[in-house]
């Protein structure tokens, strides 16, 4: 694995001499080998919308990524996976506590919820959960009613479910709006051994669930975040059968 090539502190440098802001990493979680998750407090005040990603950087390098955090709480969680030949995430993976990155002035993305729906199946793979705990967080937070919420997150391993105890726990205190389904696509592997919840890959479970909670077409989005062939998958299953479908992906590095 690659080092960082910038030092802790020469973000500030970086972002003075190209505009951007700067973010200091206030904690870091270490999930699995390849996943993790870091608090950063930016330099300057940012302002997102549930759903939005933030445009962070190393060594003139930069990606977007989802951003966890809802917009009320003082720094920005990211979920990053580990790309082992990228340019940015094996930098981003050296970092500790005190050390900076460069961040760009404003979240972007057209990602959010759409109030306009009723239903919002959530449908997502390993770190494209993002977006979805950020939309959850603000729900509850701001009180909101009228809406329900249906989360089908798929995993290879379920030590992958980095949010999952949250997102079950939200289930539970809120039955009635929130549901929260986990799947792993390699149920017979040992890491799995364990696991006694739903199995299979998450896009060829959608339309089974869409049935079992009896959704209609017309008060209902489905959202698909994650790995690109899931998402291509799930459009091309049910946008011809007149569902409505919002996608988010980046691309890893």
């Amino acid at each position: 694995m690659q080092e960082a090539n910038i030092p802790p502190k020469a973000a500030s440098a970086v972002a003075l001499s190209t505009g951007l802001s700067i973010a200091e990493v206030t904690r870091r979680r270490d999930v699995t080998h390849d996943l993790w998750v870091v608090w950063l407090r930016p330099s300057l005040p940012f302002t997102f919308k549930p759903g939005q990603y933030c445009t962070i950087g190393l060594n003139g390098v930069e990606r977007a990524y989802s951003i966890v955090s809802a917009p009320h709480e003082p720094e920005l969680e990211v979920f990053i996976e580990l790309v082992p030949h990228g340019e940015l995430t094996p930098p981003l993976y050296t970092l500790q506590v005190g050390d900076q990155v460069t961040l760009r002035p404003r979240a972007k993305g057209i990602f959010t919820l759409d109030p306009s729906y009723v239903s919002h199946v959530m449908v997502s793979t390993v770190t494209g959960i993002a977006p979805f705990v950020s939309m959850l967080r603000d729900h509850l937070y701001r009180g909101q009613k009228g809406h329900r919420f249906y989360v089908l997150q798929g995993a290879s391993y379920q030590h992958e479910f980095t949010y999952a105890e949250e997102l079950a726990g939200m289930a539970r205190q809120h039955p009635d709006f929130i549901t929260y389904v986990p799947t792993v696509s390699r149920p017979q592997e040992a890491p799995n051994a364990s696991w006694s919840g739903e199995a299979g890959r998450v896009n060829l479970l959608v339309e089974h669930y869409l049935e079992q909670w009896q959704l209609g077409k017309q008060d209902t989005l489905v959202y698909a975040c994650g790995h690109p062939g899931m998402i291509e998958d799930v459009k091309q299953r049910f946008i011809p059968q007149g569902w409505k479908v919002k996608e988010e992906r980046f691309w890893k590095a």
